[in-house]
């Protein structure tokens, strides 16, 4: 991939949150490598540096820059600079990263993909948890996106690495569910537009701890990387001019006692917004380690009960988060398009084994789960 667009590669605020997290770990260590290297001619008038680089990276936004300057990959004669930085002449300014530089094209993959629907515009994925969506660092190969790279090599109008065709919208890898992918630049900009105009549907099934007091509820708050973990995402007043706004709706479908079966519908989509907006209304899903649902939140602490949640854990290990439905308008035909996956092997034993333990008095709110 050309070094002109590598800033945004890293940063780019559509990834999912596991390759965010990805780049986070790879940048951790001391050991560091150049990405990039731009030397500013003698001439150069003073200017901020998230200015010059948005000038000379014409694929790289301004706020995309100052993201990477505020998280140390910016460096200017070798020492890192924050994005109000004035550069002058014969500075050397460069892109540092802890993991060498790394071929991050994207090659056919022979996975194997489970296709829900496909036409000449689009396709619709069903994507298992545990699948890396996009390649990031720590995961190059063997993603979704390689596997549909294959799945339609014999495609001459789809390229994988343009990013005017792919992916509408992501899923974290521990996700499991519905992802839209566009094989034509039109279908992209149609379907994108949909997504920004906040006209497509998606709900998502989600097994959180507690139990709610009322039976649905909108929970509204700015998404943005938590400044004491920078692996998550925290939530803001909606009013802060940090993070961006996010809206979820949520309903729920069956109560366990301890834990709670509830539907999201996401009015944004933002990294995490489920799991971050679970957390700060003192809900975090079951199973999600990142956001503290992997500890025993509620309940008595009981030598039973302790091996009961910790078999749970081991049968459904990772979020219990699945992107149930999508809805969407077709970008040529203009029919309304609505899918229904269900939910995976692990999450439905999960829920049969917080059935049997309440004694199957559960809520039925008409779900075929």
């Amino acid at each position: 991939m050309a070094d002109d667009r590598f800033i945004d590669d890293v940063l780019d605020e559509d990834l999912d949150g596991d390759e965010l997290e990805a780049w986070d770990d790879a940048n951790d260590g001391q050991q560091l490598y150049e990405h990039f290297r731009i030397v500013v001619d003698k001439g150069q008038v003073p200017v901020r540096i998230d200015k010059f680089l948005c000038e000379h990276q014409p694929h790289s936004s301004r706020n995309r820059i100052q993201k990477a300057a505020d998280a140390g990959f910016i460096h200017v004669n070798d020492r890192p600079v924050k994005s109000n930085y004035k550069v002058r002449g014969d500075d050397v300014v460069t892109l540092m990263l802890a993991q060498p530089k790394h071929d991050t094209t994207i090659y056919p993959e022979e996975i194997p993909l489970e296709v829900v629907y496909e036409d000449q515009d689009l396709m619709v994925i069903n994507k298992p948890a545990g699948m890396v969506v996009h390649p990031g660092a720590g995961n190059f190969h063997g993603t979704l996106v390689n596997a549909i790279a294959w799945h339609l090599r014999n495609l001459p109008s789809y390229d994988p690495n343009d990013p005017e065709v792919g992916l509408v919208h992501r899923i974290d890898k521990d996700t499991s569910g519905l992802l839209l992918v566009a094989k034509t630049p039109d279908a992209k900009s149609n379907l994108g537009k949909q997504f920004y105009h906040k006209t497509t549907h998606r709900s998502y099934v989600a097994l959180v701890w507690g139990n709610f007091k009322e039976e649905e509820g909108r929970i509204e708050g700015n998404i943005a990387r938590d400044p004491k973990d920078r692996l998550r995402m925290t939530v803001l007043s909606p009013d802060s001019e940090i993070g961006k706004p996010a809206v979820t709706h949520y309903r729920v479908l069956e109560r366990y006692g301890y834990t709670t079966l509830v539907e999201c519908v996401l009015e944004t989509g933002r990294t995490h917004q489920i799991r971050a907006h679970m957390k700060h209304i003192g809900h975090p899903l079951f199973g999600d380690e990142r956001y503290g649902g992997t500890e025993i939140l509620r309940g008595e602490r009981t030598g039973s009960y302790r091996q009961f949640i910790q078999n749970g854990f081991k049968l459904c290990p990772r979020q219990a988060l699945h992107a149930r439905t999508l809805g969407f308008v077709h970008p040529s035909t203009h029919e309304q398009m609505d899918f229904t996956s269900e939910l995976p092997a692990d999450f439905r034993q999960l829920i049969d084994k917080w059935r049997t333990f309440i004694g199957g008095t559960t809520k039925d709110m008409g779900l075929d789960l």
